[in-house]
């Protein structure tokens, strides 16, 4: 699937879903913020909203998830214009890639300079916890090695560069903002960073795949974040990280433990209010310069 006319995903198709959404919404939205499952919540926070039915915009795709309600709000949070995504999209609701990350190039076209993204994941590091919140440094693509990443095809440079330099992914200055201000929030305890993998799901992985995973460097592994990264990037928007540690990869054959979405949901639940504070109070501290439009 290549991103021209002929599949939707062309910079003429991602401007004509901007324009109609600017059309609607009176705010200018300089941060878009991507909800995690069961991390939809933070969408409730944005104050003066104006929300969209994905169904409801043009060329735009439909989650299918639980735990990810499908709908794009426009607001103001902590007074920054924000948008914010209800439900994301993976590969293994059988999207193509450059579909899964199309609102990544249309978030460009509305202005916004800053993405954070949030995902629930399973924890590889033997020293995670269940609820504790990782700070995304880096990523392991392993779709990518397989071909199968978003920038595949001919490129338009409207959008971005042909080979866009990915050893700076997640900007280091917002990382060292969120690790200041889970500080200040008193999270200090269950706040770590580490190494983000993608798999392309839908199942749980296995006991072998967890340690060769963990072996290659992943410190937690999940189905999304790493292809929007990929586009955001592209797209010259700075990205910010994080994955709620909802569950313990089972990395042992006598474990009686089995991943399931459900304990997803419920640790996502618990820890609610506390990832809304945290992002709420990380937007209300990147500097307005660096949020600026000029």
């Amino acid at each position: 699937m290549f991103p021209d006319s002929s599949t939707g995903y062309s910079y003429e198709d991602c401007q004509a879903t901007a324009d109609w959404l600017l059309a609607q919404a009176a705010v200018r939205p300089q941060v878009a913020i991507v909800c995690g499952s069961g991390m939809g919540g933070l969408a409730d926070t944005l104050k003066d909203q104006v929300a969209f039915n994905y169904k409801d915009i043009p060329n735009f795709p439909l989650s299918t998830v639980p735990g990810h309600a499908g709908r794009l709000v426009f607001g103001t949070l902590k007074g920054r214009p924000c948008v914010c995504m209800q439900g994301r999209f993976h590969l293994y609701e059988g999207y193509p890639v450059q579909k899964i990350t199309k609102p990544m190039r249309i978030f460009a076209l509305l202005g916004v300079e800053t993405v954070i993204l949030t995902n629930a994941a399973g924890g590889l590091n033997q020293d995670f916890k269940v609820g504790d919140i990782m700070i995304i440094k880096d990523h392991l693509n392993i779709a990518g090695f397989a071909g199968n990443h978003p920038l595949v095809g001919p490129n338009d440079d409207r959008f971005g560069v042909r080979f866009p330099c990915m050893s700076d992914a997640y900007d280091r200055d917002l990382q060292q903002l969120a690790l200041d201000v889970g500080q200040d929030l008193g999270y200090g305890d269950f706040l770590r960073d580490g190494v983000y993998c993608v798999v392309g799901g839908p199942s749980f992985e296995t006991i072998a795949e967890c340690r060769m995973l963990h072996k290659l460097g992943a410190d937690a592994v999940g189905m999304s974040t790493v292809h929007e990264t990929i586009v955001a990037r592209h797209c010259g928007m700075r990205v910010f990280a994080l994955s709620l540690i909802t569950n313990k990869a089972v990395m042992e054959y006598d474990s009686e433990e089995k991943a399931n979405h459900e304990e997803v949901l419920e640790t996502s639940r618990v820890r609610a209010s506390q990832l809304e504070k945290f992002v709420s109070n990380l937007v209300s501290r990147i500097k307005p310069s660096k949020l600026s439009n000029s």
